[in-house]
């Protein structure tokens, strides 16, 4: 570590954080203290003497923490890619779970990654790396080579589907369902914590109810659990949830509710009648978390406003689709007067729909316009500018969608089952700022600002919470034996410095942060170390 604050050089030594205001994940009480690092892990705390040989870090005016546990990121390539991955690092997060949306590149064979990696272009980009993995253990093999943060896998469940099935819109046989079955299996076996799904997504919104109970009741006999990205947050949303509760419930797995929250006007207010659906299900012994991000905004692709049908058989169909006239008019009837499943039964606000990145350079200008914008700009009915932009852009345009409510937002985080989760796109020219500040803009505006959650209750909200979901003991909490994940924040000062117009900019008040004791940011400052590495759900 570098800077005023350390003494000592001798990386590997032991190292004292002296003065700090512990913060230990549990919910207990703040507290001044110092910490002892030894090999990796929290080997003292209170007051500790001098350590010789020790490096010591002068943490007055600062907060000890775990390290940040990331309920939904979507950084599956970025781990392999960036080693640097400032947008987590310099927040404080020291562990990922990734897989999310039932929708990652692992297990895949040859066929399904290709298809994979065009469908998930506007997720992931598709950068030039080594893509020789296929099995979820050769993934995490991979991750262990070196990462900026720890890595938690779900199996997707549409990757799977795609493995087995394919990406047409029909129920999977017998035969192939075994196989789903045996692809989850094998997942769970070489590590990965549970199963994720995406149900407005190719191909995972194709499958029953019934499917997802035999898949589940595979997560369940491994002690994994379900995080779905249910059918719907907008017209349906709490049908939605309630199937998912009831895959819980006849599988026997636990439920996790991914960046669970009710979004469009027609869940203005309604966060209570979901947070009731959960208490429910708690009271009859079903365990339940959610995860949030702490904006109004989603984000998503561009192609996902597409009904299910016109997406069936993957990109190169949807492609197709998009240039026959009479497929137009029904894609047109299912956005501006059904309501697409796509864009979760809503019909489709052209105002909401932010370009926030685009796949090909010569659409950049569309970037930061909304398709109502630049429908105006140019003249044309908004439907025919979506449609020209999906087509020209190979599907890879991402977008903002303005459909939050501040008021279900509050709501939700304080339920005592929430944990934090970024939900973050790392790819565009203007990512939702979610990606680069969510848990700052956790501290900074909903604990010290609003003072929608106390600071002891939030640190465990992002940390023990989450960490107690996936089954890691010894992490998101600050404890003798406890691995050193680690973050130091000012409460003063901590804040998101990331924002819709400036989406890449480095979180504040966050100087230091470590991963099993070694320090990965120091003064604010990347270190270039990369300690992380995949963590494997033993079930």
């Amino acid at each position: 570590m570098s800077g005023d604050r350390v003494s000592g050089d001798r990386v590997g030594a032991p190292l004292v954080v002296r003065g700090a205001l512990l913060v230990d994940g549990t919910g207990a009480p703040a507290r001044r203290a110092d910490a002892l690092l030894v090999d990796g892990r929290v080997a003292e705390l209170g007051e500790v003497g001098t350590t010789a040989g020790a490096r010591e870090l002068d943490a007055g005016g600062l907060v000890l923490a775990p390290g940040f546990i990331d309920m939904h990121a979507h950084s599956d390539l970025a781990v392999l890619t960036d080693p640097a991955h400032l947008a987590k690092t310099t927040q404080g997060v020291t562990t990922e779970v990734v897989g999310q949306d039932g929708l990652s590149y692992a297990p895949v064979d040859d066929a399904a990654l290709d298809v994979l990696r065009e469908q998930l272009a506007g997720w992931n980009g598709v950068p030039d790396l080594d893509w020789s993995w296929r099995t979820v253990g050769e993934y995490l093999d991979r991750v262990d080579a070196g990462a900026a943060v720890n890595v938690c896998y779900l199996v997707p469940q549409g990757t799977v589907r795609v493995l087995a099935v394919g990406t047409e819109d029909r129920p999977a046989s017998a035969a192939e369902l075994a196989r789903m079955r045996e692809l989850v299996d094998a997942g769970m076996r070489e590590g990965a914590f549970g199963m994720s799904s995406g149900l407005t997504y190719v191909p995972g919104m194709y499958a029953g109810t019934d499917e997802l109970v035999a898949l589940c009741e595979v997560v369940a006999a491994h002690g994994g659990f379900y995080a779905p990205h249910q059918r719907s947050y907008g017209r349906g949303a709490l049908e939605a949830y309630a199937e998912v509760v009831e895959v819980a419930r006849r599988s026997g797995a636990a439920l996790h509710l991914t960046h669970a929250t009710m979004n469009f006007a027609v869940n203005a207010g309604r966060a209570g009648e979901l947070l009731a659906l959960v208490d429910a299900a708690l009271a009859d012994g079903l365990d339940v978390t959610l995860d949030t991000y702490p904006y109004l905004p989603g984000s998503t692709t561009l192609a996902a406003v597409l009904p299910s049908w016109a997406a069936a058989g993957g990109p190169a169909a949807t492609l197709r689709r998009l240039e026959d006239p009479a497929a137009l008019q029904r894609i047109r009837h299912a956005v501006e007067v059904e309501g697409s499943d796509g864009c979760h039964g809503v019909v489709a606000e052209w105002g909401t729909l932010e370009v926030s990145g685009v796949r090909h350079a010569e659409l950049s200008g569309l970037v930061g316009r909304t398709i109502a914008q630049i429908a105006a700009d140019t003249g044309a009915p908004p439907f025919e500018v979506f449609t020209d932009v999906l087509r020209r852009d190979r599907l890879g345009t991402t977008v903002l969608q303005h459909v939050g409510h501040e008021e279900n937002v509050r709501a939700v985080m304080a339920h005592p089952r929430h944990c934090g989760g970024s939900d973050g796109l790392l790819v565009g020219a203007k990512p939702h700022p979610r990606a680069w500040g969510t848990f700052a803009h956790y501290l900074g505006r909903y604990v010290r600002e609003e003072g929608v959650l106390g600071l002891e209750e939030c640190v465990a909200h992002l940390t023990s919470r989450p960490a107690r979901r996936l089954g890691l003991a010894d992490r998101g909490v600050v404890r003798p034996g406890a691995v050193a994940d680690l973050v130091l924040f000012d409460p003063a000062t901590v804040a998101a410095g990331s924002t819709f117009a400036e989406p890449r900019r480095q979180a504040v008040g966050i100087p230091h942060v470590l991963l099993a004791g070694t320090p990965v940011v120091a003064d604010g400052v990347r270190t270039g170390a990369v300690p992380g590495r995949a963590l494997r759900h033993r079930g």
